[in-house]
């Protein structure tokens, strides 16, 4: 491989020998696995356009410039018989009324949609089942934790693995935020807001275990704080799943996919929540940025860095403290962490915590926050015209059809595995009318 490296590809260029060695060069002595799966495989793919991008631009330049052909894109996708047909069978009959059964085949029919987006009746029609499926979910809440939801409230989910990277922290520092303005202002005119977390932690990870406690401390405050009422509550989903997806899914109005610029290679929960109508916050960061060109940016709540931003803001030199100096509601939120308002019992348990993200935010939260502040009072401005939201939801549906798993495969098969395919009769939706 080194000789091909030498002598046919880049010949006499030693330094890019060293750095595509499968046994790094620098200290001990290892092999690179990442460069080792490269070399020996005769197809490499990235599941997501930015993704595969990256690839190709940053993590194996080298190699896509000595094999181009070898690189391909394969945007991840999901099943619709389980994600919509199964999970959510009320909205699946509404669909096929419309425009027939033949999409739970053809996820891209879902185009046909976008003709109903000035129809009021069935727009009427999706906004019953949304509140529907936000029932069921208000009441698993209760049967599991006793927490009574306000299912006018808008349902503002986040349900992922447990990350730095997902940036779980800016979504929680958001509704500190909330509560500290309801705090301040009882009276005011403040969008109710019901927000899930839900996701499981590295058994090592130990960032990723504060996080959830962290979580868990801030909803005992505020579920149990009266002057909260029905406009606040904070709900950590344990023991997150595919089968309480199924539950969860459907009754979302919001879905954050908020991990920064760069750092996410798909995400397939972004995709599972388009399809239930849900409308996404989110950066342009994993498949997000094909879900903005599908269902149109405009029907999407996008805030924060592009990647160049993300690597400028790194080049030049990134300062926390300088961007915190701009936001005194955020310094107030530190501040509350750090002195055990909402953890009187182990007052300092989260200092560490604190000063860790602020020394060392590497990824960006502090930076984001601004912007991901200000696309949140948009979201809560749109929400109240439930008419415009519904029209977006529609739009998300409509432009789901791209990211259904039996795309995915029949690109993998004819293009990497090269194989056929065979054709299976499916049974009929169900008809939930029955």
């Amino acid at each position: 491989y080194q000789r091909r490296v030498r002598g046919h590809a880049f010949p006499g260029d030693e330094d890019r020998v060293r750095r595509m060695s499968v046994v790094e060069e620098s200290g001990e002595k290892k092999i690179n696995m990442a460069y080792l799966s490269v070399v020996s495989s005769h197809t490499v793919n990235g599941v997501a356009a930015i993704h595969s991008g990256l690839l190709t631009t940053s993590l194996f330049r080298d190699f896509y410039q000595m094999t181009p052909d070898k690189f391909q894109n394969k945007t991840n996708g999901i099943t619709p018989r389980r994600w919509l047909v199964l999970c959510n069978p009320s909205l699946s009959h509404l669909i096929t009324e419309k425009i027939g059964a033949g999409w739970v085949k053809e996820l891209s029919q879902l185009t046909k949609l976008r003709e109903f987006v000035g129809d009021k009746s069935f727009l009427q029609e999706i906004f019953k089942t949304k509140q529907e499926n936000k029932r069921k979910l208000a009441q698993y809440v209760f049967n599991q934790y006793g927490i009574e939801l306000n299912t006018g409230s808008l349902f503002d989910i986040q349900v992922k693995r447990i990350h730095e990277y997902k940036r779980q922290t800016m979504n929680l520092l958001h509704v500190i935020i909330l509560y500290n303005r309801i705090r301040s202002n009882p009276n005011g005119d403040f969008v109710p807001r019901t927000v899930f977390f839900g996701g499981k932690a590295a058994p090592g990870y130990h960032t990723a275990k504060q996080t959830i406690s962290l979580i868990c401390h801030v909803a005992d405050v505020v579920n149990n704080d009266p002057m909260m009422k029905d406009r606040l509550k904070v709900v950590f989903l344990s023991n997150y799943r595919c089968s309480l997806a199924e539950v969860i899914m459907p009754a979302a109005d919001l879905s954050e996919q908020i991990s920064l610029a760069g750092t996410e290679a798909s995400g397939t929960g972004n995709m599972k929540f388009m399809l239930n109508g849900a409308l996404t916050i989110g950066t342009l960061d994993g498949a997000n940025v094909e879900m903005s060109e599908e269902c149109g940016i405009e029907n999407m709540f996008i805030f924060g860095m592009r990647v160049a931003d993300v690597e400028k803001l790194w080049r030049d030199g990134y300062d926390t403290r300088k961007f915190l100096a701009d936001l005194p509601e955020l310094q107030l939120a530190f501040n509350q962490i750090k002195t055990g308002f909402f953890n009187s019992s182990e007052p300092h348990k989260f200092e560490g915590f604190v000063d860790g993200l602020i020394s060392n935010d590497r990824f960006c939260v502090i930076a984001d926050f601004a912007a991901y502040v200000a696309e949140q009072e948009k979201v809560s401005e749109l929400y109240m015209d439930w008419v415009q939201w519904t029209e977006k939801c529609l739009l998300n549906i409509a432009g789901s059809g791209k990211f259904t798993s039996d795309r995915t495969i029949t690109q993998y098969a004819e293009e990497i595995w090269k194989v056929k395919s065979v054709e299976v009769d499916l049974a009929p939706v169900p008809d939930t009318k029955e």
